[in-house]
């Protein structure tokens, strides 16, 4: 084993192979996360609570109809969308304030 040594003893420079690789481990699992993130989980693949099935519109948006539309008055709109926030969440791509 004095190969891997260095000549006055103690171990080589190949000891910092180990930690090299699980670094690259670690950052590969973190970018992989957040790929899954950005897209499927974010609603292109489906599957994030709040997200409107393809051809459906979401929640937010009927109730925003039914308003506009005098359905509701805005007491209600201002109740139920409170709920709606509670358990869907506001779509972060919408301004704060904005009613659809």
């Amino acid at each position: 084993m004095d190969n891997l040594a260095w000549h006055g003893g103690g171990p080589g420079p190949w000891v910092l192979v180990f930690p090299v690789v699980w670094g690259f481990a670690v950052v590969a699992v973190v970018a992989v996360v957040t790929v899954v993130r950005r897209t499927e989980w974010r609603g292109r693949g489906g599957g994030w609570p709040g997200r409107a099935v393809a051809g459906e519109p979401s929640p937010i948006a009927v109730l925003a109809r039914r308003f506009a539309a005098g359905e509701i008055d805005e007491d209600e709109y201002w109740r139920r969308l409170s709920v709606l926030d509670e358990h869907f969440g506001r779509d972060p791509r919408r301004r704060k304030g904005s009613i659809i």
